[in-house]
Protein backbone atom coordinates (compact mmCIF):
# COMPACT_ATOMS: atom_id res chain seq x y z
CA UNK A 1 0.00 0.00 0.00
CA UNK A 2 1.30 3.42 -0.94
CA UNK A 3 0.95 6.25 1.58
CA UNK A 4 0.09 9.66 0.25
CA UNK A 5 2.55 12.37 1.17
CA UNK A 6 1.64 14.68 4.09
CA UNK A 7 0.59 18.05 2.85
CA UNK A 8 1.05 21.23 4.90
CA UNK A 9 -0.93 24.30 3.90
CA UNK A 10 0.33 27.71 5.01
CA UNK A 11 -2.09 30.06 6.78
CA UNK A 12 -3.33 32.71 4.45
CA UNK A 13 -2.40 36.27 5.51
CA UNK A 14 -6.08 37.17 5.68
CA UNK A 15 -6.68 34.27 8.06
CA UNK A 16 -3.92 35.55 10.36
CA UNK A 17 -5.51 38.99 10.52
CA UNK A 18 -8.93 37.47 11.23
CA UNK A 19 -7.51 35.38 14.07
CA UNK A 20 -5.74 38.41 15.52
CA UNK A 21 -8.87 40.52 15.31
CA UNK A 22 -10.87 37.82 17.09
CA UNK A 23 -8.35 37.68 19.95
CA UNK A 24 -8.38 41.46 20.35
CA UNK A 25 -12.17 41.46 20.33
CA UNK A 26 -12.30 38.81 23.08
CA UNK A 27 -9.80 40.68 25.24
CA UNK A 28 -11.58 43.95 24.66
CA UNK A 29 -14.91 42.43 25.66
CA UNK A 30 -13.43 40.99 28.84
CA UNK A 31 -11.81 44.19 30.05
CA UNK A 32 -15.08 45.96 31.00
CA UNK A 33 -15.94 43.01 33.23
CA UNK A 34 -12.76 43.55 35.17
CA UNK A 35 -13.42 47.26 35.47
CA UNK A 36 -17.01 46.67 36.61
CA UNK A 37 -15.72 44.99 39.77
CA UNK A 38 -13.86 48.11 40.78
CA UNK A 39 -15.80 50.48 43.07
CA UNK A 40 -16.30 53.96 41.65
CA UNK A 41 -14.12 56.63 43.17
CA UNK A 42 -15.91 58.87 45.67
CA UNK A 43 -14.73 62.44 45.80
CA UNK A 44 -15.92 65.49 47.73
CA UNK A 45 -18.43 63.43 49.71
CA UNK A 46 -19.37 64.32 53.29
CA UNK A 47 -21.50 62.08 55.54
CA UNK A 48 -23.36 63.38 58.61
CA UNK A 49 -26.72 63.34 60.41
CA UNK A 50 -29.10 65.77 62.09
CA UNK A 51 -31.92 65.23 64.59
CA UNK A 52 -35.00 67.00 65.87
CA UNK A 53 -36.40 66.09 69.30
CA UNK A 54 -39.50 67.11 71.22
CA UNK A 55 -40.77 66.19 74.68
CA UNK A 56 -44.51 65.41 74.70
CA UNK A 57 -46.95 64.65 77.51
CA UNK A 58 -48.07 61.02 77.25
CA UNK A 59 -51.74 60.80 76.36
CA UNK A 60 -52.26 57.01 76.23
CA UNK A 61 -53.00 54.90 79.31
CA UNK A 62 -52.93 51.09 79.50
CA UNK A 63 -54.15 49.31 82.64
CA UNK A 64 -53.81 45.54 83.02
CA UNK A 65 -56.03 43.74 85.56
CA UNK A 66 -55.70 40.10 86.52
CA UNK A 67 -57.56 37.36 88.37
CA UNK A 68 -55.60 34.41 89.77
CA UNK A 69 -57.04 31.17 91.10
CA UNK A 70 -55.73 27.88 92.53
CA UNK A 71 -57.53 24.56 92.78
CA UNK A 72 -57.21 20.80 92.66
CA UNK A 73 -59.29 20.39 89.48
CA UNK A 74 -58.26 22.18 86.27
CA UNK A 75 -61.82 22.44 84.94
CA UNK A 76 -62.98 24.13 88.14
CA UNK A 77 -60.12 26.63 88.06
CA UNK A 78 -60.91 27.43 84.44
CA UNK A 79 -64.62 27.85 85.09
CA UNK A 80 -63.95 30.16 88.04
CA UNK A 81 -61.59 32.34 85.99
CA UNK A 82 -64.07 32.55 83.11
CA UNK A 83 -66.81 33.61 85.50
CA UNK A 84 -64.67 36.39 86.97
CA UNK A 85 -63.47 37.54 83.55
CA UNK A 86 -67.01 37.65 82.17
CA UNK A 87 -68.15 39.79 85.10
CA UNK A 88 -65.21 42.16 84.65
CA UNK A 89 -65.81 42.40 80.90
CA UNK A 90 -69.48 43.18 81.44
CA UNK A 91 -68.60 46.05 83.77
CA UNK A 92 -65.85 47.42 81.52
CA UNK A 93 -67.95 47.34 78.34
CA UNK A 94 -70.47 49.72 79.92
CA UNK A 95 -67.86 52.49 79.75
CA UNK A 96 -66.11 51.46 76.52
CA UNK A 97 -65.57 54.20 73.96
CA UNK A 98 -63.67 54.19 70.63
CA UNK A 99 -60.14 55.50 71.22
CA UNK A 100 -61.22 56.83 74.63
CA UNK A 101 -61.25 53.41 76.29
CA UNK A 102 -60.91 50.13 74.43
CA UNK A 103 -61.47 46.85 76.24
CA UNK A 104 -59.73 43.58 75.41
CA UNK A 105 -58.78 40.36 77.14
CA UNK A 106 -55.16 39.57 77.88
CA UNK A 107 -53.41 36.36 78.87
CA UNK A 108 -55.49 33.36 79.97
CA UNK A 109 -53.56 30.32 81.15
CA UNK A 110 -53.83 27.30 83.46
CA UNK A 111 -50.74 25.45 84.61
CA UNK A 112 -50.16 22.46 86.90
CA UNK A 113 -48.44 22.60 90.27
CA UNK A 114 -45.92 19.88 91.10
CA UNK A 115 -44.56 18.46 94.33
CA UNK A 116 -40.98 17.37 95.01
CA UNK A 117 -41.64 13.99 93.39
CA UNK A 118 -42.81 15.64 90.14
CA UNK A 119 -46.46 14.73 90.65
CA UNK A 120 -49.29 17.16 89.94
CA UNK A 121 -50.81 18.41 93.18
CA UNK A 122 -53.10 21.11 91.83
CA UNK A 123 -53.68 23.77 89.22
CA UNK A 124 -53.19 27.50 89.07
CA UNK A 125 -54.57 29.87 86.49
CA UNK A 126 -54.73 33.54 85.59
CA UNK A 127 -56.92 35.68 83.37
CA UNK A 128 -56.21 39.26 82.33
CA UNK A 129 -58.27 42.21 81.19
CA UNK A 130 -56.72 45.25 79.47
CA UNK A 131 -58.15 48.78 79.39
CA UNK A 132 -56.46 51.11 76.90
CA UNK A 133 -57.20 54.57 75.57
CA UNK A 134 -56.71 58.31 75.76
CA UNK A 135 -59.54 59.05 78.22
CA UNK A 136 -57.51 58.53 81.37
CA UNK A 137 -60.30 59.60 83.70
CA UNK A 138 -62.71 57.07 82.19
CA UNK A 139 -60.12 54.27 82.42
CA UNK A 140 -59.19 55.15 86.01
CA UNK A 141 -62.83 55.13 87.15
CA UNK A 142 -63.59 51.88 85.32
CA UNK A 143 -60.56 50.14 86.81
CA UNK A 144 -61.70 51.23 90.26
CA UNK A 145 -65.16 49.70 89.76
CA UNK A 146 -63.88 46.26 88.70
CA UNK A 147 -63.57 44.39 91.97
CA UNK A 148 -63.19 40.89 90.52
CA UNK A 149 -59.64 41.57 89.24
CA UNK A 150 -56.54 43.20 90.70
CA UNK A 151 -54.46 45.83 88.94
CA UNK A 152 -51.02 44.42 88.16
CA UNK A 153 -49.59 46.97 85.72
CA UNK A 154 -50.08 50.53 84.50
CA UNK A 155 -48.41 51.84 81.33
CA UNK A 156 -48.19 55.24 79.63
CA UNK A 157 -47.37 56.10 76.03
CA UNK A 158 -48.30 58.26 73.06
CA UNK A 159 -51.35 57.67 70.90
CA UNK A 160 -50.86 57.14 67.18
CA UNK A 161 -52.54 60.43 66.32
CA UNK A 162 -50.32 62.51 68.60
CA UNK A 163 -47.17 60.63 67.60
CA UNK A 164 -47.74 61.00 63.84
CA UNK A 165 -48.63 64.70 64.18
CA UNK A 166 -45.42 65.46 66.05
CA UNK A 167 -43.32 63.24 63.79
CA UNK A 168 -44.47 65.22 60.75
CA UNK A 169 -43.34 68.50 62.32
CA UNK A 170 -40.06 67.04 63.55
CA UNK A 171 -39.31 65.53 60.13
CA UNK A 172 -39.60 68.95 58.50
CA UNK A 173 -37.30 70.42 61.16
CA UNK A 174 -34.71 67.65 60.79
CA UNK A 175 -34.65 67.99 56.99
CA UNK A 176 -34.25 71.77 57.21
CA UNK A 177 -31.40 71.27 59.67
CA UNK A 178 -29.76 68.72 57.34
CA UNK A 179 -29.91 71.11 54.38
CA UNK A 180 -28.56 74.00 56.42
CA UNK A 181 -25.68 71.91 57.73
CA UNK A 182 -24.87 70.69 54.21
CA UNK A 183 -24.64 74.26 52.93
CA UNK A 184 -22.44 75.28 55.87
CA UNK A 185 -20.11 72.34 55.23
CA UNK A 186 -19.87 73.17 51.55
CA UNK A 187 -18.75 76.73 52.36
CA UNK A 188 -16.35 75.52 55.05
CA UNK A 189 -14.63 73.21 52.56
CA UNK A 190 -14.37 75.91 49.90
CA UNK A 191 -17.34 74.88 47.74
CA UNK A 192 -20.38 76.89 46.73
CA UNK A 193 -23.04 74.20 46.41
CA UNK A 194 -23.85 70.60 47.18
CA UNK A 195 -25.87 67.74 45.69
CA UNK A 196 -27.83 65.26 47.76
CA UNK A 197 -26.58 61.69 47.84
CA UNK A 198 -28.28 58.88 49.71
CA UNK A 199 -30.43 60.08 52.62
CA UNK A 200 -32.35 58.08 55.26
CA UNK A 201 -35.03 59.34 57.66
CA UNK A 202 -35.73 57.48 60.91
CA UNK A 203 -38.15 58.24 63.71
CA UNK A 204 -37.70 57.07 67.28
CA UNK A 205 -41.00 55.77 68.58
CA UNK A 206 -41.19 56.10 72.36
CA UNK A 207 -41.99 52.95 74.27
CA UNK A 208 -44.46 52.58 77.08
CA UNK A 209 -43.46 53.61 80.57
CA UNK A 210 -44.58 50.64 82.63
CA UNK A 211 -45.34 50.98 86.32
CA UNK A 212 -45.95 47.68 88.13
CA UNK A 213 -48.59 47.82 90.84
CA UNK A 214 -49.08 45.70 93.95
CA UNK A 215 -51.38 42.76 93.31
CA UNK A 216 -53.61 43.82 96.19
CA UNK A 217 -53.37 47.57 95.66
CA UNK A 218 -57.16 47.87 95.85
CA UNK A 219 -56.99 47.06 99.53
CA UNK A 220 -55.58 50.57 99.93
CA UNK A 221 -58.87 51.88 98.51
CA UNK A 222 -61.03 50.01 100.99
CA UNK A 223 -62.74 53.23 102.09
CA UNK A 224 -64.44 53.40 98.70
CA UNK A 225 -65.07 50.30 96.61
CA UNK A 226 -65.43 52.38 93.44
CA UNK A 227 -62.48 54.72 94.06
CA UNK A 228 -60.75 55.57 90.77
CA UNK A 229 -57.22 54.46 90.09
CA UNK A 230 -54.76 57.31 90.72
CA UNK A 231 -52.96 58.10 87.43
CA UNK A 232 -50.32 60.66 86.51
CA UNK A 233 -48.81 60.55 82.98
CA UNK A 234 -45.22 61.51 82.38
CA UNK A 235 -43.32 62.81 79.37
CA UNK A 236 -42.40 60.97 76.18
CA UNK A 237 -39.64 61.97 73.77
CA UNK A 238 -40.09 61.77 69.99
CA UNK A 239 -36.96 61.99 67.82
CA UNK A 240 -36.56 62.14 64.03
CA UNK A 241 -33.08 61.66 62.54
CA UNK A 242 -31.97 62.46 58.99
CA UNK A 243 -28.67 60.83 57.99
CA UNK A 244 -26.82 60.44 54.70
CA UNK A 245 -24.18 62.08 52.53
CA UNK A 246 -23.88 65.03 50.19
CA UNK A 247 -21.53 65.70 47.28
CA UNK A 248 -19.78 69.08 47.40
CA UNK A 249 -19.83 70.95 44.08
CA UNK A 250 -18.20 74.17 42.82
Amino acid sequence: MTLSPLSIRPIHPLSRRATLALAVAVLGAASPLVQADQAPERRNVVSFSTSATQEITQDLLVVTLQAQRDGSVAAEVQADLKKQLDAALSEARKAAQPEGMEVRTGAFSIQPRYNNQGRITGWQGRAQLVLQGTDMSRIAQTAGRINELNIIQVGYGLSRKVREHNEAELTAQAIASFRGKAQDMAKAFGFNHYALGEVAIQSGEPGFEMRPQLAMMKSAMADSAAAPLPVEPGKGVVTVTVSGHVILTP
